[in-house]
C-alpha cells in the first residue's frame, strides 16, 4: 500500500463504514469515513484575507432528467460537457459533482461563491461573468473542507497524433499513451488516465483517493478510438486505482488498468500510479548488443525462475549475488521465467494479468531495472518469457474489459484455450495486436531486455490446437492455420528488431511449422532463435535408455542433424523437462549415483558440442536430484561442506563452469551454428559401441573434435578419421575428470594423427573435446 495522501473526495462523517479496498463490489460503494489530514484549521492570526463569500442566491442550472440520470449511474460519455464551467448567453455556468459534500463554491478572482445544491452531490449555479475565469472549488464536508482543482475545466490531455495512432493500431509506444501517467497539464501538475473500452457505456475512475467510489470521477469518451479520459490534478505516485466500467448490459465492474506499470503485490490487485526515477549505467552493454548476429555468437542461457532461485530475495538483493554467480559459470545469458504480474504463483508467470507491470513481489519497477543493470554490468544478456497466447479469466482483469469480448475472440472456439483455462487473444483485432506488439518493445525498451522467449507459439499458430473435430473454425481456405496470429508474430518481430538493434527473439514452437526463424519479408515468421523440441525430446529418450539398449535408439541422437539448418536453433533443457513427473536431469539417467552423473556429464558435452545454442535450468547446474519446485527453488544445501557428496555435486557445476569457458573461446563450436560448413560426422553409425563422433569447424576452418561415448567401458585404441593438415590433437575438455566426479581416463597430450586417424582412450559415459595442438 502507498503512504497515505490527503484525499480529493473526502466523505462525511455520518457516511456509513466500509473498508477502502480495491476488490471493493462493483459500482457505487459505500462511502468511507472521513480521511486523516484533511480538516483546515481556522486560518491564523495575521494570515492573508480568506475568499469573501459572495453570490447569494446564485440561480441553480439543473441538469435535464436524461443528462443527470446517466451521469449518476456513470453511463455518460461526456461529463465534462456537463461539468465544470461553460460559457452561455447570460454568464458562466458552473457545475461540479462531488458526493457526500455539504457544499461546493467557485473560488476566483478572490471571491467565493457558493453554488446551488441540486441533489445527489450535484451543484450548479449561473455567475454573471464575461468569460471562464481561472477558478478552483472549495468543497465542504460535515467535518473538513477542502480546496482542489476542478478535473472537469480541463481539456482532454491525450494528443490528436496519440488517437490516430491507437485508431490505426500503430502506435508502438502504447504505453505512453494509455494507462495512468503523471503530466503537467495546462499548467497544473497531476495524473492522465486513459483506458480503451469501447464497448462501455460509462467509466468511472475510483481509487484509494476517493475511497474507491468512482461516482465523482466519471471519464469521457474520445470519439471513435474507444478511449476514455481523465486529467485528476494533484494525484500522484503511488496512488491505488483501478476503473469502474458499465458494460452494455448495464454489468458493472472494477478492472484493473491493462496498461498499468505497477500493481500492488498479489493477492491485492490495483494498479498503481508510477514514475521511474532509474537512471541506466549499461550504455557500453547497449552500445555493443549488436555488434555480432546473435546466430553467429556464443549463446548459453541458464533459465531461472526469480522468485524460487533464492527464495526471499527481492529484485535489489538479487542483483548482489545472481550476476556474480552466472558470471562464475559462463553463462552469456540469463532466461526470466515471466516477470510480468500475475495473480497465482504456482502459474509460475505463465497466466499474464498485467503485460506492463514486473511482478510487485520482489519489489519495484525501477528494482526489476536495478537487477537488469546489473546483470549488463556484469556481461551478462537478459532474456525473458513473454506470454501472448493467452490470459486468465479473472473478473478484475481482460476478461470481457468492458463487457464485451474485447481482447480474447468472441467465438468461444477461438478464445477458450483447452489445455489451461484460459483465454486466447484476438489477434486479428487491430487494437490487440497493437496492445501486444507495443508490450514487446516496451520489455526491450524500457528494461533493457535482450531477448523474448515467446512461450505457447504452437497453440497460437493452430486453429485446431488441442481441439478435436467440431471444436475449432477454419480458416477461409479450409485450413488449420491462424492467419491473424501469423500475421501479429511477423508484425511483432519485425517491430522489435527494427526499434531494438541486437534485440533477439525465440520461439518455444514444437511442430515442423515452417519458418519460424525465417525472416518476415521472405515470409517466415521472423524469430531470430527456435527452440530445438525434437532435439530436447529424442536426445532425453536416448540418455534415459539403459546402456545395453541405446544401441537401437541410436538414431534419436543422430536424427536432429537431419533438420539441424532448417531453423536457427536453440537446445533447451529448460524447466519444463523438470517438474511434473519429468524427475531432475540427473535423476532422469539410468545406473547407480555414479553412472546417473557420468551420463549427465556426457550428455551436457554431448549438447554443448551440438549445433545450436544451449539452454539449462537452474539447478541441473550441480546435478539436483529432485524435481524443481516453485515452493522452495534449487538445493543449494547440497554444494554445502556438511554434505557428504557436496563435491559430487560441486564437481557437476565446475564441469559447467569450463564447458562455457572452453565453449564462449571456441568459435568453431558457435560461429557457423546454422551453417552446414560448421559440421561433420566422423562417425555417426556407432550404435554397437554407443559412440558418436563429430567435427565442428569455426569461419576459418578450424576444427574441434567433439567425441562422446555413452557405454560405461573403457574403449581403448578407438580409431577416428581426421582432417589432413593438423600434425597434433589434444584434450581441450573431458567429463571424465576426476575433479568433476570422474574415473579421470585420459588421453596423451598431444595425440598425433596417423595417415589422417586419430587413435583415442574414450573414457566410460563422458564426452572428449580435442583441438589442434
Amino acid at each position: 500500500m502507498s503512504p497515505r495522501r490527503p484525499t480529493r473526495n473526502p466523505a462525511p462523517a455520518k457516511a456509513p463504514q466500509n473498508p477502502s479496498t480495491p476488490n471493493a463490489p462493483a459500482g457505487r460503494t459505500p462511502a468511507p469515513p472521513v480521511p486523516e489530514a484533511t480538516t483546515l484549521p481556522p486560518a491564523p492570526a495575521g494570515a492573508p484575507p480568506q475568499p469573501r463569500a459572495s453570490g447569494d442566491g446564485v440561480p441553480a442550472v439543473p441538469l435535464d432528467a436524461a443528462d443527470r440520470g446517466r451521469l449518476l449511474a456513470g453511463e455518460h460519455h461526456d461529463p465534462h460537457g456537463l461539468l465544470g464551467a461553460h460559457p452561455v448567453a447570460d454568464g458562466v455556468v458552473f457545475r461540479a459533482l462531488r458526493p457526500f459534500a455539504r457544499s461546493v463554491a467557485v473560488l476566483a478572482g478572490g471571491v467565493r461563491t457558493e453554488l446551488h445544491d441540486d441533489g445527489d452531490g450535484l451543484f450548479s449555479g449561473l455567475l454573471p461573468l464575461d468569460a471562464v475565469p481561472d477558478y478552483r472549488l472549495l468543497v465542504a464536508y460535515e467535518s473538513c473542507r477542502i480546496e482542489v482543482e476542478d478535473p472537469y475545466r480541463f481539456w482532454p490531455s491525450l494528443g490528436e497524433l496519440d488517437l490516430h495512432l491507437i485508431g490505426e493500431g500503430r502506435h508502438e509506444q502504447l504505453w505512453t499513451a494509455l494507462g495512468a501517467r503523471l503530466v503537467t497539464h495546462q499548467g497544473v501538475t497531476g495524473t492522465r488516465f486513459t483506458v480503451w473500452a469501447p464497448n462501455a457505456r460509462g467509466v468511472r475512475l475510483a481509487g484509494d483517493f476517493n475511497h474507491w467510489d468512482g461516482t465523482g470521477l466519471p471519464m469521457r469518451s474520445l470519439g471513435a478510438t474507444g478511449v476514455w479520459e481523465l486529467f485528476v490534478p494533484d494525484i500522484g505516485e503511488g496512488a491505488l486505482y483501478k476503473f469502474e466500467i458499465v458494460g452494455p448490459d448495464g454489468h458493472r465492474s472494477l478492472r484493473a488498468d491493462p496498461m498499468a506499470r505497477r500493481t500492488q503485490c498479489p493477492p491485492e490487485t490495483a494498479s498503481v500510479v508510477t514514475e521511474s526515477h532509474y537512471e541506466w549505467q549499461d550504455q557500453q552493454w547497449l552500445a555493443h548488443r549488436a555488434d555480432r548476429p546473435v546466430h553467429e555468437a556464443p549463446f548459453s542461457v541458464y533459465e531461472i525462475h526469480l522468485p524460487s532461485w533464492r527464495p526471499g530475495l527481492t529484485y535489489r538483493e538479487l542483483a548482489e549475488v545472481l550476476p556474480a554467480y552466472v558470471k562464475e559459470l559462463g553463462f552469456t545469458h540469463v532466461e526470466l521465467m515471466p516477470v510480468a504480474e500475475h495473480p497465482y504463483s504456482p502459474s509460475w508467470g505463465y497466466q499474464v494479468t498485467s503485460y506492463y507491470a514486473p511482478t510487485a513481489r520482489l519489489g519495484t519497477p525501477d528494482d526489476f531495472k536495478f537487477l537488469v543493470d546489473a546483470l549488463h554490468r556484469a556481461g551478462i544478456g537478459v532474456l525473458v518469457d513473454w506470454v501472448p497466447a493467452h490470459f486468465p479469466k479473472d473478473d478484475w482483469a481482460l476478461a470481457r474489459f468492458d463487457g464485451t469480448p474485447l481482447y480474447e475472440h468472441p467465438d468461444p472456439r477461438r478464445s477458450e484455450h483447452p489445455d489451461w483455462g484460459t483465454l486466447e487473444f484476438d489477434y486479428g483485432r487491430t487494437e490487440v495486436r497493437n496492445f501486444l506488439v507495443a508490450n514487446a518493445v516496451y520489455w526491450c525498451e524500457e528494461y533493457h531486455i535482450d531477448g523474448l522467449r515467446v512461450d505457447a507459439v504452437a497453440s497460437m499458430l493452430y486453429l485446431d490446437y488441442s481441439r478435436e473435430g467440431g471444436e475449432w473454425v477454419p480458416n477461409e481456405y479450409g485450413g488449420r492455420e491462424n492467419f491473424d496470429a501469423v500475421a501479429f508474430l511477423q508484425e511483432m518481430n519485425a517491430t522489435v528488431y527494427r526499434r531494438c538493434p541486437g534485440v533477439v527473439t525465440i520461439a518455444e514452437e514444437s511442430t515442423a511449422w515452417e519458418g519460424v526463424t525465417r525472416p518476415t519479408e521472405h515470409g517466415g515468421l521472423g524469430f531470430g532463435l527456435k527452440w530445438n523440441m525434437g532435439w530436447m525430446h529424442d536426445s532425453l529418450v536416448y540418455v534415459s535408455k539403459e546402456p545395453v539398449h541405446r544401441k537401437y535408439h541410436h538414431n534419436e541422437m543422430t536424427f536432429s542433424m537431419v533438420y539441424a539448418y532448417s531453423e536457427n536453433y536453440v537446445l533447451p533443457i529448460s524447466h519444463d523437462e523438470v517438474v511434473h513427473g519429468k524427475q531432475a536431469l540427473v535423476t532422469k539417467m539410468p545406473g547407480d549415483w555414479w553412472q546417473r552423473r557420468a551420463n549427465q556429464r556426457a550428455y551436457l558435452g554431448f549438447m554443448w558440442a551440438h549445433p545450436g545454442k544451449q539452454l539449462l535450468f537452474m539447478g541441473q547446474e550441480f546435478a539436483q536430484g529432485a524435481e524443481w519446485s516453485e515452493a522452495h527453488g534449487p538445493e543449494w544445501w547440497l554444494l554445502e561442506d556438511s554434505y557428504h557428496s557436496a563435491g559430487d555435486h560441486r564437481g557437476m557445476r565446475d564441469l559447467v563452469c569450463d564447458l562455457n569457458a572452453v565453449y564462449t573461446a571456441t568459435p568453431a563450436l558457435w560461429e557457423r551454428d546454422t551453417s552446414p560448413e560448421g559440421f561433420s560426422w566422423v562417425l555417426g553409425d556407432a550404435a554397437e559401441d554407443n559412440v558418436f563422433a563429430f567435427l565442428r569447424y569455426d569461419a576459418q576452418g578450424s576444427p574441434l573434435l567433439a567425441v562422446s561415448n555413452f557405454s560405461p567401458v573403457v574403449r581403448h585404441d578407438y580409431r577416428l578419421g581426421v582432417p589432413d593438415g593438423i600434425s597434433a590433437w589434444a584434450e581441450a575438455l573431458n567429463t571424465d575428470e576426476a575433479r568433476y566426479g570422474g574415473s579421470d581416463v585420459r588421453n596423451p597430450d598431444p595425440v598425433k594423427p596417423e595417415s589422417g586417424w586419430v587413435r583415442l582412450t574414450l573414457p566410460p559415459l563422458a564426452t572428449v573435446w580435442l583441438k589442434p595442438a
